[in-house]
């Protein structure tokens, strides 16, 4: 039995007490270089607390600018917000909910799974939810990505998906695109011994674009059984197309497959709510991980609500089907591509840099505030949400100066 009558310290331990230190910090699960069990130095310190290796390295997400010029009325036009607001029911939850801050939220958000579930045709034990889509892609990454592993997205996909890669200890690998679209063969083709898992935007953002459900299943058919495929569809109300496939279907017949959907472009971006439609192993690992309470009391209502919102959802996808359409048409020219897009926004991309930049500055004079894609490798484009139609007419009158072709009416 060792017996120490003074405390030992890690950083600074004398030698008479360097036994009793190491036996304190093996027994608490302190590890001593690569191995504790052999090796008798202490760690080497630094001056201050020390991030993990490849956390330094990651670029850090840069949401669009929210200024406008002294004396304008901003309209932004930047976040794929939705541009009738929020469903007059879920305001209704929201502020019903909002009477009891004092309260813990259900941590399990089984109201909302339960919504969910109803509303989609889904087992809710088989929905997790999180604090947006976001929260829920970083857990699924954390739980089955590690250092030495790889990740698959496309070229232009959504860039949270190499954040949470590379904070988990993984490496992002990019498939290039075809005509700003993702190629399934590219994907495939960077799939190596080290994949773990592959995100897949759909409709993509920024591009607009999305795969339809044939080319869906073909992807995952071309995928090892160990490679968990992240169909991320967070656009989805938005989708027009008839061949769109949400991934339903895919996840009930795959143990590799998972849906992730968000509420945030349905009008309660500011609660946070994101969710997740899985296998059951996949879920059970997700909840051992997740925040014990990780959706709030207001952003479970709230989305409850809007879930079962079926009329104004419909009235959103209507307006922004509509106006979707008419911006492509007004601004596509010889000088703006527009590739068409599935979600609420479209992508403008001009002859070079320069010209998006001006263009940017030019409706930004204007206060209609979009986003520039420099950090997408687009520094040529401009993502523009779909926003009211006195909005729209503004961006097009704008941007005739630099090519567009002008309202279709």
């Amino acid at each position: 039995m060792l017996l120490c009558l003074t405390r030992p310290s890690l950083a600074h331990a004398a030698p008479c007490h360097t036994a009793c230190a190491r036996a304190f910090a093996i027994g608490r699960g302190i590890l001593y270089g690569p191995d504790a069990s052999t090796d008798q130095r202490f760690p080497i310190m630094s001056d201050r607390p020390q991030p993990q290796p490849g956390i330094l390295d990651i670029a850090p997400y840069k949401p669009g600018r929210a200024d406008a010029p002294e004396g304008i009325q901003l309209v932004k036009l930047s976040a794929n917000e939705s541009p009738l607001g929020a469903s007059p029911k879920a305001v209704a939850a929201l502020r019903e909910a909002a009477a009891h801050p004092e309260i813990y939220p259900e941590g399990s958000s089984r109201l909302l799974r339960e919504a969910l579930g109803e509303v989609h045709g889904l087992d809710p034990d088989r929905i997790v939810c999180g604090f947006g889509s976001d929260d829920v892609l970083r857990i699924l990454a954390q739980a089955y990505l590690g250092r030495g592993d790889e990740a698959v997205m496309s070229q232009y996909g959504f860039n949270v998906y190499p954040i949470i890669t590379q904070a988990a200890g993984a490496r992002i690998v990019m498939a290039p695109e075809r005509d700003y679209r993702a190629d399934i063969a590219a994907l495939l083709g960077a799939v190596t011994g080290r994949t773990k898992m592959l995100f897949l935007a759909n409709p993509n953002n920024p591009t607009g674009t999305y795969l339809p459900g044939e080319e869906l299943a073909r992807l995952h058919a071309g995928l090892r059984s160990d490679i968990l495929l992240v169909v991320d569809s967070a656009y989805a109300e938005y989708v027009t197309a008839e061949d769109y496939d949400v991934g339903i279907e895919l996840v009930n017949r795959a143990e590799n497959v998972v849906m992730v959907r968000t509420f945030s472009k349905m009008g309660i971006a500011g609660e946070r709510v994101g969710w997740m439609y899985g296998p059951e192993p996949v879920v059970d690992a997700v909840n051992r991980i997740r925040g014990p309470f990780n959706v709030t009391v207001s952003g479970q209502a709230a989305a409850a609500a809007a879930a079962r919102d079926s009329a104004f959802t419909a009235e959103l996808r209507a307006h922004n089907a509509r106006w979707r359409d008419w911006l492509r048409q007004s601004l596509a020219s010889n000088r703006i591509r527009v590739p068409p897009s599935q979600g609420n926004f479209v992508l403008a991309l001009f002859d070079d840099a320069d010209t998006a930049r001006a263009a940017f500055e030019a409706l930004r004079a204007k206060g209609l505030l979009v986003r520039e894609m420099h950090s997408y490798g687009l520094p040529q484009g401009l993502r523009i949400s779909i926003g009211r139609e006195e909005h729209m007419r503004g961006v097009v009158t704008v941007l005739q100066a630099f090519g567009a072709r002008g309202a279709i009416d």
